[in-house]
């Protein structure tokens, strides 16, 4: 099993939906562009959102364990794949790499 690096690519945030259906809260997101989590294989980094880590982990999970190749061809690098969070106000693009280093 291999460790998965996962950066923070880009951050959207749609101020109108906020404005219209959020109810105010604290710290909605606070990650930040370029930011990077190491996955160990299949642990969920500590720093990581939980809704982040929900809408990614089954990826997280296949690349860990040598999968590739997602959607036939969908990504340049075989060993990636560029996942969302399901925030619908804020959502968060992150991408995962599997690394060479294997996981502990």
């Amino acid at each position: 099993m291999k460790k998965v690096k996962i950066t923070v690519m880009k951050q959207t945030i749609y101020q109108d939906l906020i404005d219209k259906y959020e109810n105010p809260i604290q710290n909605p997101c606070n990650v930040k562009i370029g930011q990077v989590f190491i996955a160990n294989g299949w642990e969920k980094p500590k720093e990581m959102c939980d809704g982040a880590w929900e809408s990614m982990s089954a990826f997280v999970m296949a690349l860990a364990h040598g999968g590739e190749d997602f959607y036939n061809g969908w990504m340049k690098n075989k060993r990636s794949a560029m996942i969302s969070c399901n925030d619908g106000f804020r959502p968060v693009s992150f991408l995962l790499e599997t690394l060479d280093e294997d996981a502990e």
